[in-house]
């Protein structure tokens, strides 16, 4: 029998991209996994650390808050750095009130064995170019899979217009 106390989730090598984190046992929808750890940076901070692996130059563990703070589960993080990216995501972060933690929930039922993913959503300053998309490629291999990690914005739907080549009246 599984006690309440026993960890929701496990690290192990992960076959979309490095490790990943796994559910340990049967997680329900709605469930606070964990907090993401780590210490706080600025921006600045963050920016003199990148890359912080030269063969690897956008793999990171920021995480932006709301406040404009970094966590930095590069340091003093905990497990949830290694979850990876999904565009189908089964679990979400949501930042608390007052805006200093952020926790990973559970948005459906998630059976044991399962890995664990979250939209990373990723802002970058500046115009989304093919190569920036590549540099941050997606790995999920889901149906609606953008293709990269980034966050691109949403494509603008209005009233479309033919041109005719037709003069007006």
């Amino acid at each position: 029998m599984t006690e309440p106390s026993d960890p929701w989730h496990i690290v192990q090598k992960s076959t979309l991209h490095g490790n990943g984190v796994y559910a340990a046992r049967d997680i329900p929808a709605g469930t606070q996994i964990f907090e993401y750890r780590g210490k706080r940076i600025t921006p600045e901070q963050a920016d003199d650390m990148h890359p912080v692996n030269p063969d690897d130059p956008f793999h990171t563990f920021f995480f932006s808050l709301s406040s404009g703070k970094i966590i930095d589960g590069g340091q003093r993080g905990n497990d949830a750095r290694w979850i990876n990216h999904s565009c189908e995501p089964n679990c979400e972060t949501q930042e608390n009130a007052s805006g200093k933690k952020v926790y990973v929930v559970a948005l459906q039922d998630i059976p044991a064995g399962t890995e664990l993913f979250y939209d990373y959503g990723l802002i970058l300053d500046g115009r989304i170019t093919k190569k920036l998309r590549s540099q941050y490629q997606c790995l999920c291999g889901a149906v609606s899979c953008r293709g990269t990690m980034l966050a691109l914005p949403e494509k603008k739907s209005g009233p479309k217009t033919k041109k005719t080549g037709k003069p007006s009246k």
